[in-house]
């Protein structure tokens, strides 16, 4: 199984890296606005966000969703080649892959965490990040037109449904063996917590929208700017592969510690935009601000909630779906208006993200101390 998942994070990656890194630039050369296009790209965020409420309105998370899902994705990879042309048709197009990609990480995460642990998941997942990485490197050599980008999407897509369905398959003889597991998860209810998992990703908005842009302005090359972003990703796959020993600690503590050095990560890019040595230090911190906030938080509501399937399709949908929405948007706000302060607001939504997450942890620490045990 450890080889399957760990084909599948390759491939699924792949595909992320084809989406948001190249999908952008064949748009715009096939001639689209920069308004399509960050309407075309907000249908994924949106479809994240919605997708997991469905589930809570008597949508079964199962292994027939899961297949349904997979003909999404496969549907919404092979549609792109003939929407091109139309807006309504390409919108149509994305929508169908984001409903394919959204349901397919969350059902694999949850069989990742119940097979293999959260002490090996990032030795396992860090192969999504060679993937994301690998493919950026092998298109930005050939990309020459539109049809290369989408042939790799469509391959990468047949590769990812193929590993997918054996790893749903072969799990699926002990998922009807399972008892139906109720709806366990409140939003309201848990609100510090989930407003604290979405902060972090607003915080992001920043960072994967404008970092580029924000440092070239500052006078740093491109070509050290991409070193930079490579330099975050290699801190990235070393945290995956050590983290197993910090995700034995207190999760808690380890989401408060990592929302709060992100605080600091963006603070020091506002604060020397223009210094490689603290640029280099910052993309370090990635490890923590990604990789290790992100198999914590994982693994904290896979402990916390039954129902663990539909807690991994909100956080997907809730944080990165919803949180990522409001990110670029309040990003580009920031951007227009106050471009040199667009990392101390990112910093600040960092440091309330940490604040808000330390909350929930008091008051579960309160409503334990409250407990009071039976003596009959």
């Amino acid at each position: 199984m450890s080889i399957l998942l760990s084909f599948f994070y390759f491939f699924y990656f792949a595909i992320i890296g084809v989406y948001i890194i190249f999908l952008p630039k064949i748009l715009a050369f096939s001639g689209y606005s920069a308004g399509e296009i960050g309407i075309v790209f907000a249908a994924g965020p949106l479809v994240r966000f919605l997708l997991p409420f469905l589930f809570t309105r008597g949508l079964k998370l199962d292994f027939r969703t899961f297949k349904v899902a997979l003909a999404f994705m496969l549907l919404g990879s092979i549609s792109f080649y003939i929407s091109l042309d139309n807006f309504y048709k390409l919108l149509l197009s994305n929508v169908v892959l984001s409903i394919g990609l959204s349901v397919v990480l969350p059902f694999i995460e949850v069989i990742s965490l119940d097979t293999i642990g959260k002490e090996r998941y990032g030795k396992i997942r860090l192969f999504g990040s060679l993937g994301f990485v690998l493919v950026a490197l092998v298109l930005v050599r050939y990309l020459s037109s539109a049809s290369i980008a989408l042939n790799y999407l469509l391959v990468l897509s047949i590769l990812t449904a193929i590993v997918a369905f054996a790893i749903g398959r072969s799990s699926y003889a002990k998922e009807q063996k399972k008892e139906e597991v109720k709806n366990d998860i409140n939003l309201l209810k848990d609100y510090k917590l989930w407003i604290g998992l979405t902060l972090m990703q607003v915080s992001f908005g920043a960072f994967y929208n404008f970092f580029t842009i924000y440092e070239t302005d500052y006078g740093v090359s491109l070509d050290m700017t991409i070193y930079l972003w490579s330099f975050g990703v290699l801190a990235e796959i070393v945290m995956l592969f050590f983290q197993g020993r910090f995700l034995k600690k207190n999760l808690l503590f380890i989401l408060q510690l990592t929302t709060f050095v992100t605080s600091l990560r963006w603070l020091l890019l506002f604060l020397y935009p223009q210094h490689l040595m603290i640029l280099f230090f910052s993309q370090t911190l990635h490890a923590l601000s990604f990789a290790l906030f992100h198999s914590a938080s994982i693994s904290y509501l896979y402990q916390l909630y039954k129902h663990r399937s539909l807690a991994q399709q909100f956080f997907s949908g809730i944080t990165y779906g919803l949180g990522g929405f409001i990110g670029a948007l309040y990003a580009g706000y920031i951007y227009e208006l106050y471009p040199t302060y667009l990392f101390l607001s990112a910093s600040i939504i960092a440091l309330m993200a940490s604040v808000s997450i330390y909350l929930w942890s008091s008051s579960i620490e309160s409503s334990k101390k409250l407990e009071v045990p039976n003596i009959d």
